[in-house]
This record gives structure tokens, C-alpha cells and sequence, in this order.
């Protein structure tokens, strides 16, 4: 993997997870979640003038994204509601590059080298190692790691989709952007219909996640899948979910969770995997 786009994935890592802790952090994680989806709009509206719009061909992958991107944000919420950030987050983004990695090398005949099937592996099974955190209380919090498995799943299958549509399309920007719009509209209808309140909420008191975590979000995303057509999708997405390393610091120093030896274990591995995959060839 080049420099550049070991960079430019590391950078959105670093916004995925800050962006996940404004959601967690907040008193309201509906209204935040609401308040992010809908802060990719303006980047998008500003970015259609001078991006080339998507082929054809991409179109099917363009309204799948949209559909699997909602079911991702309400998943997520839902795990937040039940789970910590240090616990969550992890398990969330530690089951995705596994499934996407089996799913190229099974499915698309993506040729990954021995070194870096490892380091995939390594990032894996540290992330998946915080399945076995406690809570505060001392108690294994399974709802949460259930969800958040799910979560993965829909991660792993938007960015399959994206990375295949991205390189149709032609302009990883351009149908990043539309997409962008797209989700904003679904999430718009499904706050309407299920929280009509958070909306006018979101003005008057999440409008620091709105331009914030929105913009953290969708330039993150935005890095992501263009990375997704300079390199294999399976390794950008391993590569991505060393945003575990941010979220567990975020989590410990910010928002004040627990810290414990499986913690520090994750963490060190998911830090040796990413190493491997930036050296290997």
C-alpha cells in the first residue's frame, strides 16, 4: 500500500472516531446520530459543481449504498444505546475486515499476498479480543456485542458496494457525494416519521455535531472511498478499522470509560497489524 493512501486512511480513522464519540458522548445519541447523517449534506451540495457525475453503471451501487449506509447509522445507535464506546466501536469495525477480506478473496478473486492476509487477521482478532470486555458493573454486555456484530455486517457490505461502485462510477467523490445526499434524505424521512421533535432539535441544540461531526464524517468517508479505488477494498478496510486505536484513547481520556488489559491488548495489536499492512507488498 502507497504512502499517500496509508495516510489518507489513517486520517479517516482518526475523524471515524471522533465522530462516533460526539454520537456516543451526547445525551441524546438519536438526535446526534440525526445531526451527523444530515451534516454530510452541505460538503455534498458543495462538491456536485465541481465533481463529474457517476456513470450509469454505478447507479444500482449508489442507491444500495444509500439503503445499507441507514441500516449501518440506526444499528450503531442502537448498540450505543446499549454498549460503550471502548466496547461497541471494536467489535463494530473488527468484524468488518474479516468478512470483507473473505468475501474478495472467496467471491471477487482478489489476490491478497501471505503478509498481508495475516495483518488483516491480526487487526481482526485484536478488535474482536474487546468482545470480552466487562461493563462498569462486571458484567459481559452480550445485547451490545450482538448488535454491534450486525453493525459489522452492514459496515462490510457497504463497503464492498462502494468500493465496486466507486471505480464504476468513475469519480470516487462524485458518487461518495450523491450518496451523501441520498442518506441525508432517508434519515430526514425517518426522523420525521419516528422523532418529528429531534429535527427542530437539531437546529437549536446539535448544530455543533451537525457541522462538526458531519463534516468529520463525511470527509472521512469521503478519504475512504477513494482509497477504496487505488487500492484492494479489503485492505483499505482493514487498514480503516485501526480507528480503534482513537476511539479506545477518546473513550478513556474523554469520555472517561475504563481501561483494562484486553483494552491495552487490542490496541497493540490492531497497532502491529496496521504496521504489516503498511510494509507489506
Amino acid at each position: 500500500m502507497g504512502t499517500t493512501v496509508f495516510l489518507a486512511v489513517i486520517c479517516a480513522a482518526l475523524l471515524h472516531a471522533s465522530w462516533n464519540a460526539l454520537v456516543k458522548g451526547g445525551a441524546d445519541k438519536r438526535m446526534n446520530m440525526g445531526a451527523v447523517v444530515l451534516g454530510h449534506v452541505p460538503l455534498a451540495l458543495v462538491a456536485l459543481p465541481v465533481v463529474p457525475m457517476p456513470a450509469v453503471a454505478s447507479l444500482p451501487y449508489l442507491l444500495a449504498g444509500i439503503i445499507l449506509h441507514f441500516g449501518y447509522q440506526i444499528f450503531l445507535l442502537r448498540s450505543y444505546e446499549k454498549g460503550d464506546l471502548t466496547q461497541v466501536y471494536p467489535i463494530a469495525r473488527g468484524s468488518a475486515p474479516l468478512m470483507v477480506a473473505l468475501f474478495s478473496v472467496v467471491v471477487l478473486g482478489v489476490h491478497l499476498s501471505g503478509i498481508e492476509v495475516v495483518a488483516i487477521v491480526v487487526i481482526g482478532v485484536g478488535i474482536l479480543s474487546l468482545a470480552l470486555v466487562r461493563q462498569a458493573d462486571g458484567l459481559r454486555n452480550g445485547k451490545a456485542a450482538r448488535l454491534a456484530l450486525v453493525t459489522g455486517l452492514f459496515i462490510a457490505s457497504y463497503s464492498l458496494n462502494d468500493g465496486l461502485g466507486a471505480r464504476l462510477a468513475g469519480t470516487s467523490l462524485g458518487f461518495y457525494s450523491w450518496l451523501a445526499i441520498g442518506n441525508g434524505m432517508l434519515m430526514a424521512l425517518y426522523l420525521l416519521k419516528t422523532s418529528p421533535d429531534i429535527l427542530g432539535s437539531i437546529y437549536h441544540k446539535g448544530r455543533m455535531v451537525f457541522v462538526l461531526g458531519g463534516s468529520a464524517s463525511f470527509i472521512a468517508y469521503a478519504l475512504v472511498t477513494w482509497a477504496f479505488t487505488q487500492a484492494p477494498i479489503a485492505l483499505v478496510t482493514a487498514l480503516r478499522e485501526t480507528s480503534i486505536v482513537f476511539a479506545l484513547l477518546i473513550g478513556v481520556f474523554f469520555l472517561k470509560e475504563r481501561i483494562d488489559l484486553v483494552k491495552v491488548f487490542s490496541t497493540a495489536t490492531t497497532l502491529l497489524g496496521a504496521i504489516l499492512l503498511r510494509y507489506s507488498k
